[in-house]
């Protein structure tokens, strides 16, 4: 599995749908603070990186996650 699949399999798991390149914090049922907090542990683990407090707050849509990852050496 490469590390797109596996940053879409995070969301996908997480808020429970395959529709996930459009998902924006606070746009989705399951994307609130609780969800949020469970999404980054799942990169986290998945990814074997550990977020800053900063950009977990920055973290606000499946794309910013993208540049977010980006940071921490995640080629998604």
């Amino acid at each position: 599995m490469n590390q797109s699949d596996l940053y879409n399999q995070c969301f996908e798991k997480v808020f429970q749908t395959h529709e996930v390149k459009n998902l924006r914090y606070k746009e989705c049922p399951l994307w609130d603070s609780v969800g949020h907090i469970t999404l980054i542990a799942e990169l986290e683990d998945a990814f074997d990186i550990s977020l800053e407090p900063e950009d977990m707050m920055s973290f606000s849509s499946y794309k910013k996650g993208i540049e977010i990852l980006q940071k921490y050496g995640v080629d998604i």
